[in-house]
């Protein structure tokens, strides 16, 4: 198994293909929503950018609503591939970001995580996934797909430690913050 550690400065927050047109469909669509928007809103507070890929938005739709407010636009990608290391656009603005270690989260397990993950990973970079925060249409897709995506050697990685690994220590000057959205999310 691959280790890999999360540190803020070095560290990009991916959401993959959250989008109106699918998210209805999802098991457990709503708590992998809430589990996203909190990643999201930590990854803000702590400087960590936020890319967003939409899959084929003309037929898909963008953005679920409820994740907008923690997300870019400038740094939100359409595209047509299934692995999103395969959108060019989306990938100059990752390299370009200087970040070599990303956190997935987003859909469906399966087939656009799985796929980005390992395409990531092929590209050098050190990749985590959040189980909480990546959802398909079945359960057993999602379990199918975080079979393939550890036995490819990448870590899963649940949301909230992932916030406190970014954070490092109860000193950080955030961490009060922090941990007013951890309340928030959680339950």
């Amino acid at each position: 198994m691959a280790r890999i550690t999360l540190r803020a400065p070095e560290t990009a927050l991916i959401v993959v293909d959250v989008q109106s047109g699918l998210a209805p469909y999802i098991f457990e669509g709503e708590k992998t929503t809430s589990r996203i928007s909190f990643l999201a809103e930590i990854a803000n507070l702590l400087d960590v950018p936020v890319f967003v890929t939409e899959q084929n938005p003309t037929k898909m739709g963008s953005t679920v609503d409820s994740l907008k407010a923690h997300l870019d636009p400038t740094r939100t990608f359409a595209k047509m591939e299934f692995g999103a290391h395969l959108c060019g656009e989306f990938m100059r603005a990752l390299e370009a970001s200087g970040r070599r270690k990303v956190v997935l989260l987003g859909l469906e397990t399966h087939i656009c995580i799985s796929l980005t993950a390992q395409g990531l990973q092929e590209f050098g970079y050190e990749v985590a996934v959040c189980p909480d925060g990546v959802s398909a249409r079945t359960q057993e897709r999602h379990k199918l797909g975080m079979e393939r995506i550890r036995d490819a050697g990448i870590v899963p990685a649940h949301t909230e430690s992932v916030a406190y690994e970014w954070l490092e220590s109860a000193d950080h000057p955030r961490f009060r913050d922090a941990l007013r959205i951890v309340k928030a999310h959680s339950g």
